[in-house]
């Protein structure tokens, strides 16, 4: 039976990485945790990459639960928070994090790519949005959350699609946030630059050198650094903070 004190939180994309620093970061006793994943190519692997954020956040003093859903799928996202409302009866926080690349350059790229691209990274992030809302208005109350990328502000060469999903990812949180205000939902965005992680791990030394070449600080960023700026925008010490862009990118965007 649901605990009316406490809070419900639902984070996409949690199984590694900026999703799992977030689900750790919001980790408490006084909340239920619900994240996603998926992975059609290894789905045995991502099982257990889910497995360990549970762990992980049940050492931090908190609880989660982790199921498989393709939020690029509309029933099964229907389904998923179908599930959350009936275990919790409330949505507290959401964290639209899931998201993927599929790179090339804009005159090379193919059409199932730029699809593929706006679909899990802004699409599925509308459906996750609307109808997390609509409990949000009911009471009163909520705070969303959408992991953006400085290259939305700033755009990146060889990214057309990841950029226009970001883009337009930060477009939607200051349309939300006008629209939801006034039932006391905020919405902002973090905008992470150069992380530390499985994504980033893949690209070439070269690469890594000019991304860094752009940092003021010096230094890529962790995961951890991440969760914080969304830890403190679920926050009620955020309370009065809706429709901006947090930049935790060490500088590469002032």
């Amino acid at each position: 039976m649901a605990d009316k004190d406490k809070r419900t939180i639902v984070v996409t994309g949690g199984s590694r990485g900026i999703g799992r620093a977030i689900c750790i970061a919001l980790a408490e006793p006084d909340a239920y945790i619900y994240f996603n994943y998926f992975s059609p190519t290894d789905p045995v692997a991502e099982e257990a990459a889910a497995a360990e954020t549970e762990k992980l956040v049940t050492e931090a003093g908190g609880s989660a639960t982790g199921i498989c859903v393709n939020v690029a799928s509309q029933d099964e996202v229907k389904n998923y928070f179908e599930k959350i409302i009936n275990d919790t009866k409330r949505i507290d926080v959401l964290v639209n994090n899931a998201g993927i690349t599929k790179d090339g350059l804009l005159v090379r790229m193919k059409e199932e790519d730029w699809d593929a691209v706006l679909e899990i990274n802004l699409k599925a992030a509308f459906r996750c949005m609307q109808i997390a809302a609509k409990t949000m208005m009911k009471q009163r109350s909520g705070r969303i959350v959408n992991i953006a990328s400085v290259v939305g502000a700033i755009g990146n060469p060889g990214q057309a699609n990841y950029v226009a999903s970001k883009a337009g990812l930060i477009g939607l949180t200051k349309t939300a946030a006008k629209e939801l205000a006034s039932r006391n939902i905020t919405v902002n965005a973090v905008a992470p630059g150069f992380i530390e992680t499985d994504m980033t791990a893949s690209l070439t030394d070269k690469v890594k050198e000019s991304m860094l070449s752009q940092i003021p600080l010096g230094r890529a960023g962790k995961p951890e650094d991440v969760a914080a700026a969304v830890a403190f925008l679920t926050s009620e010490a955020a309370a009065y903070l809706t429709g901006q862009v947090i930049h935790v990118s060490g500088g590469m965007y002032m």
